[in-house]
C-alpha cells in the first residue's frame, strides 16, 4: 500500500487506573528518545503531566521539552488527530490512551472508518497494561478487563516485582486463557523499551507475520475445543472470552469470503478480534484478513515460499462462540 509509508502509527493504550499507564505516557513525554510523539489523553485521563516539562501552550495541545505533545481529548477523537495532523512537522507516532472503564473498540474503530483520518494514519497496536497483582480482582468484577485483554496485541503485565513467581505464573496463564495470540511483556514500573509498544506493527499481521512467523499458532496445544475450560487456572476466574482456532488446507474463495462475511455479520458483537492466514485455492499469495467486531480487512501479503505448505489459520477471539459450528463451517470452505 504506498500510503503506509506516509501514514503515522497509532497506538491505544488500554489499561486500568492504576495499572501504569501515566507512568508509560510521562516517559514518552519526557525521557530524549529523539522522536516526535504525540499523546492523545482522553479526558478522563488521570495523567499528571509536570507543568515544568511543557514549553507552550495553545489551546488543547502541550508542547514537551523533548518535543512530543499532549493533548486532552473532550470530546470527538476524530477532530483532535485532524488538528495534530495540521501541525507543522511530521509526527512519528500518536499515543490514544483510553480511560480504565472505556472500551478500545470504538478508539480502534475511529482509526478503521474515518477516511480522512484513515488515509493519514494506521492502527499499529492496541496495548493493554495489567496490573500483575490486581488483576485476578479486577476481572472478577469487570468485564472490561477481559475486553482490553482479549481486544490487545501487545500485553504489558506491569507490578510483577509485586507478586511471586507463583501467582506471576498464574497471572500469566490467565492472559494467555483469554488471548493467546498477544505478545506478553514483563515489567515493573512500566519500564518496557518503547520500541516494544511503539511502532510494532501488531495490527499490520502481515508484519507481525513477518517478525514473528509463529505469531497465529500461538499455544495450539492449550486449544483442543473440548476441553478449553480444563486449561487455566479456574481460581481466579471463569474465562469468558475464549478462543477458537481453526486450520485447514487451501480455501474455496466463492465459499470462503461469503461465510466469513454472514459470521462477522451474525457474531459479529461477539467477536472481539479475529486474524488469519488464509490459502485460497489457485492463488499464489497468502491471503491475510483481520477484523474488530464486524469491521473486517484483508490483503495479500507475500507469496507461498517454495516448499511451504498452504494452510489456512484463523483465530476467534470472542464471547460465546460456538466452537463446534465455526469449525465445521470453516471445513465446509475449503477447496475440492
Amino acid at each position: 500500500m504506498s500510503d503506509a509509508q506516509t501514514q503515522i502509527p497509532v497506538t491505544v493504550l488500554t489499561g486500568y487506573l492504576g495499572a501504569g499507564k501515566t507512568t508509560l505516557l510521562n516517559r514518552i513525554l519526557s525521557e530524549s528518545h529523539g522522536k516526535r510523539y504525540a499523546v492523545i489523553v482522553n479526558e478522563f485521563g488521570e495523567i499528571g503531566i509536570d507543568n515544568d516539562l511543557i514549553v507552550e501552550s495553545d489551546e488543547e495541545i502541550y508542547e514537551m521539552n523533548n518535543g512530543c505533545v499532549c493533548c486532552t481529548v473532550r470530546g470527538d477523537l476524530i477532530r483532535v488527530v485532524e488538528g495534530l495532523m495540521r501541525r507543522p512537522g511530521r509526527f512519528d507516532a500518536i499515543v490514544v490512551e483510553t480511560t480504565g472503564l472505556a472500551d478500545p473498540v470504538p478508539v480502534a474503530q475511529t482509526f478503521f472508518m474515518d477516511d480522512d483520518v484513515r488515509s493519514k494514519t494506521r492502527l499499529d497496536a492496541v496495548v493493554a497494561l495489567v496490573d500483575a497483582k490486581h488483576l485476578p480482582l479486577r476481572l472478577k468484577d469487570s468485564k472490561e478487563a477481559e475486553d482490553q485483554i482479549a481486544f490487545a496485541d501487545v500485553v504489558v503485565l506491569n507490578k510483577t516485582d509485586l507478586v511471586t513467581p507463583d501467582e506471576l505464573a498464574k497471572v500469566e496463564a490467565t492472559i494467555r486463557a483469554i488471548n493467546p495470540a498477544a505478545r506478553i511483556h514483563r515489567t515493573t514500573r512500566a519500564g518496557v523499551a518503547l520500541a516494544e509498544v511503539l511502532d510494532r506493527g501488531a495490527f499490520d499481521l502481515s508484519r507481525a507475520l513477518e517478525n514473528d512467523p509463529h505469531f497465529l499458532e500461538a499455544h495450539d496445544h492449550d486449544h483442543d475445543h473440548d476441553h478449553d475450560h480444563h486449561h487455566h487456572p479456574s481460581d481466579i476466574h471463569d474465562v469468558t472470552v475464549q478462543s477458537v482456532s481453526l486450520r485447514g488446507g487451501e480455501m474455496d474463495p466463492k465459499k470462503f469470503f461469503p461465510w466469513i462475511e454472514k459470521i462477522t455479520q451474525m457474531e459479529g458483537p461477539n467477536i472481539l478480534r479475529l486474524k488469519g492466514i488464509i490459502a485460497l485455492k489457485g492463488d499464489d499469495e497468502r491471503y491475510v484478513i483481520q477484523g474488530v467486531h464486524m469491521i473486517i480487512e484483508g490483503d495479500h501479503q507475500r507469496a507461498w515460499k517454495v516448499g511451504e505448505k498452504h494452510e489456512s489459520r484463523l483465530v476467534f477471539i470472542g464471547r460465546e462462540l460456538d466452537a463446534e459450528r465455526l469449525k465445521k463451517s470453516f471445513d465446509a470452505c475449503q477447496a475440492a
